[in-house]
Parts: structure tokens; C-alpha cells; sequence
């Protein structure tokens, strides 16, 4: 038995459709594609389109009075802007010095982040050398926060504080970047 194939036969049999089980599953595909298309779309254009809006909320750190002049202190306090999942990371701390004063004059601070500039680590202050000192790779930083010597491209980052009714307040710090500081540009 031979066959033979003939091209003008082939050319006028109506095209085939696929069956429909086949068809069934693009379509499926198609609609599972589009969801998961805009699952992802939605959130990424509305992260680029919409301006993000800071928080602003201040956490009081204490009475003034807790603050001895030309001494630096370490002052803890849970970071009211904290997510669920920030676990201990969500515990911060800042390091405050109040500077010599007049009695007549307005009281003066420096609030400084903890996290070196860096990689972040938690920089420690020493008061017999008067320097803090990071333990991850050897930043250094003198009393006013401005780089000494090590791996750091800047000094510590300088937090917004306010002495409201005898307190003192700090700006509930984010964690700072070179482009997203914890001080409003002057």
C-alpha cells in the first residue's frame, strides 16, 4: 500500500483546530499570566509613581536634666516606626552630649546615630580616649562624630532633636544613608 501525497488535497482541508483540551490550557495560562502579571505590576508602579511620606514621630529620650554637660550618654528606646518582622533591630539606641551652656543660653545638643557610616555596625564610645570606635573594621570617630581615621567615608550621622518640656526629643531615626540622612538639608 502506498500512499501519496498530493499538495492541492492538503492546500483545501480546513485547518485544523486544536483540541480542546489543548485550548483549555492556553486559555488557563493566559488568564494565570495576566493575574500574576498584575500582582507584580500594581506595587511596582505604584512604588515608582507615588511618593513615599516620611513619618515623623519624636520619642523623648528624658529630662534634660539626665544629660551632664560635655559627657556622652548613651540613651536606648524602642523605634516607634518599626515593622513587625524588624525583630531586635527594632530596639536602637543614639548617643546624646549636651555642650557647655550658659545659664541664660538655650540648651545645646548633639544627637548621633549608633550606626557606624560604614556598614552600620554599632559604634561604641570611649571616654578615656574621647573617640568612638566602630569593632567591625576599625572606624574611628572623634567626640563630635566627625571621621578620625578607618574605613568610614564620613562622619556619624547627626540626629534632629528638639528639648520640649524640660525633654529632650529625637527624631525616631530610620536607618541613615549617604541620600536619605537623618538631618533636614540646611
Amino acid at each position: 500500500m502506498e500512499t501519496s501525497h498530493d499538495p492541492a488535497a492538503a492546500a483545501s482541508a480546513a485547518p485544523q483546530t486544536p483540541p480542546p483540551r489543548r485550548r483549555f490550557f492556553e486559555v488557563v495560562t493566559y488568564i494565570l499570566g495576566a493575574i500574576a502579571a498584575t500582582l507584580v505590576g500594581v506595587p511596582l508602579v505604584g512604588y515608582v509613581v507615588w511618593p513615599r511620606k516620611r513619618r515623623v514621630q519624636w520619642v523623648s529620650l528624658g529630662s534634660i536634666e539626665q544629660f551632664p554637660v560635655d559627657q556622652t550618654r548613651l540613651v536606648e528606646f524602642d523605634n516607634p516606626l518599626r515593622q513587625p518582622w524588624d525583630g531586635i533591630v527594632a530596639h536602637t539606641s543614639v548617643y546624646v552630649r549636651q555642650a557647655g551652656s550658659q545659664p541664660d543660653a538655650e540648651h545645646r545638643f548633639m544627637v548621633l546615630a549608633v550606626n557606624c557610616a560604614h556598614l552600620g555596625c554599632p559604634v561604641e564610645w570611649f571616654p578615656e580616649s574621647g573617640l568612638f570606635m566602630c569593632p567591625c573594621h576599625g572606624g574611628v570617630y572623634h567626640a563630635d562624630g566627625e571621621r578620625a581615621s578607618g574605613p568610614p567615608p564620613r562622619g556619624l550621622f547627626h540626629c534632629l532633636w528638639r528639648v520640649k518640656g524640660g525633654k529632650l526629643e529625637v527624631q525616631a531615626p530610620h536607618y541613615p544613608t549617604l541620600y536619605d540622612t537623618l538631618q533636614q538639608p540646611v
